[in-house]
């Protein structure tokens, strides 16, 4: 048996009693679990996977202990992975992100009590309120957020299964970003996840800039161990679910670049444009930009063409499209950077955070990935256009979560592919991206034969758009 110790700093170093017993391995604490798997993915940083459950069952006999004592607080790590160990020790990097996953874990107790004792009698708006600044707080907790800094941050989503070149593209833009001093934020993975942050320490290293640079790299629990955070990371957070997640990025982030992917990219991108085809958003700019390197093209013709389809070429206005030029795309972030910057002080918002746009109830509130809850969604034209990006954005969830998830993976196999119903129009083109998405290699890192977790019926009656009221933003 290996065992190795690790003493976090700073306030970490101290826990209260209860908040020790949910996460020792002694106890076995409610949220152990949780937190074992979550420092598993971290010491895996690097490391290339695709499947949680792959993951943990190559690790059976890794365990993490939280040890009390008249110090302050120790981590034991019991047969810790290899990659993870030099000279004895435990990677500098990788000590500050099981740090971050202490700080995190023991945070989701106080937010998930926050959101569970609201009252029968607080409505959507309170109830959304208190989402918002919890994640704010958990921002604010991990030094992410800083007051008095100019908006400085271009998220990047895409998919961890890309091409050399496409890569190679991802990592020529942020090193774009990088010399001009922008920062990066991605899903802290591999890929094209990775590519950005490392091109930026680049630029920034040009700059003489590499010691005030920051790489952001937001996850959740459920995806971390199938996503292992790169080692370009600086600043790791744990958002509770994928909601907050996705919220965190459009709130904490200036300018938002997507880069080829898979159904978890296109679930990025669904999300973002519910938001803006939310009327209450129109004056509150948040730029996007999809692209690529050339070859990539074909996938951004899929995209495009699936979007028309579902929602009409008006869809176009709320994006660009920049194919093979990485200065034009870091001069266009810059560009966007300075908008945000004048329309926050025109209307006094803070820099940091993104207060005052408006993300309604079926995008925010979390989505249960059951069998149920996927065959229930309404894939139809004829509701409002941010009503069906929400779905469609469930519906993909729900397809990340049977290929990669853990219990998404569990759920698949006991009951079958979930099934998702809609009007052709819809449907077929759904279908057409996933094929697509398949053809091009972007749905799994490994070789083995691709298996849908999902099968698409166009035969369903759509339900009367008249009746859909639940919450609607008016």
């Amino acid at each position: 048996m290996s065992v190795q110790v690790v003493w976090p700093s700073g306030s970490m170093a101290l826990l209260t009693q209860l908040e020790a017993d949910r996460i020792s391995l002694k106890s076995q604490g409610e949220l152990y679990d949780l937190y074992r798997n979550c420092s598993l993915a971290v010491l895996n940083s690097g490391n290339l996977t695709d499947n949680s459950k792959e993951l943990l069952d190559n690790y059976k006999n890794f365990e993490i202990d939280v040890v009390r004592n008249e110090r302050g607080l120790k981590l034991e790590l019991i047969n810790p992975p290899e990659s993870a160990i030099v000279d004895g020790k435990v990677i500098n990097t990788l000590q500050r992100h099981l740090y971050a996953v202490l700080r995190d874990i023991v945070l989701v107790p106080s937010v998930k009590d926050a959101l569970t004792n609201i009252g029968a009698n607080v409505d959507l708006i309170d109830h959304s309120a208190i989402i918002t600044n919890s994640i704010f707080m958990i921002l604010r907790t991990a030094e992410a957020v800083k007051s008095d800094v100019k908006p400085n941050i271009a998220v990047c989503w895409g998919g961890h299964s890309i091409s050399k070149p496409e890569y190679d593209y991802a990592y020529k833009v942020g090193k774009a970003l990088g010399l001009r001093g922008i920062d990066i934020c991605t899903g802290c993975g591999p890929g094209i996840m990775e590519a950005p942050m490392r091109g930026s320490l680049e630029g920034h290293a040009l700059q003489n800039n590499a010691a005030q640079s920051e790489r952001f790299g937001l996850t959740e629990p459920s995806i971390i161990a199938a996503e292992p955070p790169n080692p370009f990371v600086s600043n790791l957070v744990i958002m509770p679910d994928i909601e907050k997640r996705l919220e965190a990025f459009v709130r904490f982030g200036h300018v938002l670049i997507v880069f080829p992917g898979g159904p978890g990219t296109a679930e990025e991108l669904l999300y973002i444009l519910g938001i803006k085809l939310c009327h209450q958003n129109r004056h509150n700019p948040l730029p996007l930009i999809l692209t690529g390197n050339k070859e990539s093209a074909p996938y951004f013709e899929a995209i495009n063409d699936f979007l028309i389809h579902c929602f009409g070429p008006d869809i176009t206005r709320h994006y660009q499209i920049i194919l093979d030029n990485p200065n034009e795309v870091a001069c266009q972030v810059a560009e966007g950077l300075k908008t945000i910057y004048e329309h926050r002080t025109l209307i006094h918002e803070s820099y940091c955070f993104n207060w005052s746009l408006l993300i309604p109830p079926e995008l925010q509130f979390p989505f249960e990935v059951n069998h149920a809850n996927m065959a229930a969604l309404n894939l139809c034209q004829g509701q409002e256009p941010y009503k069906l990006a929400a779905n469609l954005r469930r519906a993909f969830s729900g397809i990340v979560a049977g290929n990669v998830k853990e219990y998404g993976i569990k759920m698949v196999a006991q009951h079958g592919p979930f099934k998702l119903h809609g009007d052709a129009e819809i449907i077929n083109h759904m279908g057409k991206l996933m094929t697509d998405f398949i053809a091009q290699g972007r749905i799994l890192l490994s070789q083995r034969e691709y298996v849908p977790c999902y099968e698409l019926d166009s035969s369903s009656v759509c339900p009367d758009p008249t009746s859909d009221r639940d919450g609607a933003p008016s």
